[in-house]
């Protein structure tokens, strides 16, 4: 893959801040290959074209759903994910990781209103239903509150918001780094805060995937990402939370 003209980046286009679709050009995006006249920006973005250009080509977006990454990786249909996938053990069976290129936290929304609303501490879900993300660790997190019942998992985080409204759940998991991006998007949620040591034990990271046995590439990718400050990092982060969609 190293020297290859086009490079072909795995990701949803709608899991804002990490990606998103939009319908103009613009310094900060990437065409979608298999979607005309769409482009796709978001914190992703800005990590593959640093990623991309250190292997001496140019992303494109491949969108697609979160859940079928990795065989579209594994067929040869992509050729990096760079999609806000964390590197799981399940998941580093099939697929190499890099080093994170960003570490986060979770959190739980109720509707507003909500008995929950005042909660403090995860136990206080004890018997709650709550969802999350397929195949993410935004539902494997779940497990971690005792006596919850933990609802099927949906396909998108706009799906998981929106059973939150529609009432078919009493609380979902996010990730915290976006609340108030969250909030933006989806009024008449709101986010618990947690009292010290009784919010979720789990970190969330992101790692760029590729191909098993990938070494000499894995080994350049987390050179190129060990160049880019904690300071850029957070400069990206910060403007892509500015520039999300509403």
């Amino acid at each position: 893959m190293i020297g290859k003209d086009k490079i072909r980046i795995g990701m949803e286009a709608a899991y804002a801040p990490y990606n998103w679709q939009v319908s103009e050009a613009s310094e900060f995006t990437i065409p979608i290959d298999n979607v005309q006249g769409a482009y796709a920006d978001g914190y992703d973005v800005q990590i593959a074209k640093i990623v991309c250009k250190a292997l001496g080509g140019e992303p494109v977006a491949v969108k697609q759903s979160f859940s079928g990454l990795i065989d579209s990786l594994n067929n040869g249909q992509i050729d990096l994910i760079i999609a806000g996938m964390s590197a799981t053990p399940e998941r580093e069976e099939s697929v190499g990781f890099s080093e994170p290129y960003f570490i986060g936290y979770f959190g739980l929304f109720v509707k507003e209103g909500s008995p929950y609303q005042n909660a403090t501490k995860l136990s206080d879900f004890s018997g709650a239903t709550v969802l999350g993300q397929k195949d993410t660790m935004l539902d494997t997190v779940i497990d971690e509150i005792p006596g919850v019942v933990h609802k099927n998992p949906v396909d998108s985080v706009p799906t998981v918001f929106s059973n939150l409204l529609q009432g078919t759940c009493d609380a979902v998991t996010y990730n915290t780094e976006n609340e108030k991006g969250y909030m933006a998007q989806n009024p008449g949620i709101v986010p618990i805060h947690f009292a010290e040591g009784e919010g979720f034990k789990q970190e969330v990271a992101a790692n760029v995937g590729c191909r098993k046995g990938s070494d000499k590439l894995l080994k350049l990718i987390d050179k190129t990402l060990k160049g880019v400050s904690q300071e850029e990092r957070d400069q990206m982060w910060d403007a892509c939370l500015d520039r999300q969609p509403a």
